[in-house]
């Protein structure tokens, strides 16, 4: 069944697409929700219980806070990539999809790593810990082919356009909490220029990692911040032995992260 505008509005009570805020097609037997791409402004969305194979129409629902999509037909978690222009999302219910796999631990990491910003996976809490942990264990999930190029084309933004502003929100996140930290924004020279996708992954890794850890850091008292003061010492020593002259003196660097 084809979710259509006259079916979207009679749910919602709305007189057009672009003021429907909240949504929920439960049990509706939908398997084509192309509609959506027509949607932008939409923030709350439930599509549980019907027969939705794929998550492309949902590329350009930027808004888009909460996804419910337990018990539908989602194939791979290759989908959740048409989630990732998705800055605002923070709850999604994916349960019960064969994309979940026989493994609930290796699932919810994957789902994490791809989705770093989410606050609650299936109906569960999603803890700075278990954030840490996807970044550095979870699965990269793989592109599908054409899935996000085509809708985002149709909407407007193109794929790089996307990209930067992904890359953007990272970085803003970033130097958030490294502001917080009382340390010194990072530049965007820092962060990937998107000219090569290797380099773009290495670089994104690298990032997610450093908001693990920043988001640590939080956490930790006095005498292990001093630990991790000395570790932080001794890997910046040997970088800089490791460096040659390039690089700045070894005491100022550590001046920078002190700061």
């Amino acid at each position: 069944m084809k979710l259509t505008r006259k079916l979207v509005l009679a749910k919602a009570k709305a007189s057009d697409l672009e003021s429907v805020k909240k949504l929920n097609c439960w049990g509706c037997n939908l398997t084509d929700i192309s509609i959506f791409s027509q949607m932008p402004n939409i923030e709350v969305l439930t599509l549980s219980v019907n027969n939705i194979t794929s998550l492309s129409p949902l590329a350009g629902c930027l808004s888009l806070s909460e996804l419910y999509l337990r018990r539908n037909m989602i194939p791979s978690l290759s989908e959740l990539r048409c989630l990732c222009p998705l800055t605002r999302l923070r709850v999604l219910w994916l349960a019960e999809n064969p994309c979940c796999g026989s493994d609930p631990s290796k699932y919810r990491l994957t789902v994490l790593r791809c989705l770093p910003r989410l606050h609650k996976l299936d109906n569960q809490v999603v803890t700075e810990d278990e954030v840490a942990l996807a970044l550095m264990e979870g699965e990269e999930v793989s592109t599908p082919p054409g899935s996000i190029q085509n809708q985002l084309s149709n909407n407007g933004p193109t794929d790089a356009e996307t990209e930067n502003d992904a890359l953007s929100y990272n970085m803003e996140e970033t130097n958030k909490i490294r502001e917080e930290l009382g340390m010194k924004p990072l530049s965007r020279e820092k962060f990937s220029s998107l000219s090569s996708p290797t380099l773009e992954r290495q670089t994104m890794r690298k990032t997610h990692i450093l908001d693990a850890v920043l988001l640590l850091l939080r956490d930790l008292d006095e005498d292990e911040l001093h630990i991790v003061h000395t570790a932080a010492q001794n890997r910046l020593h040997t970088f800089t032995l490791d460096s040659g002259d390039g690089q700045r003196p070894s005491a100022q660097r550590t001046t920078d992260i002190q700061h």
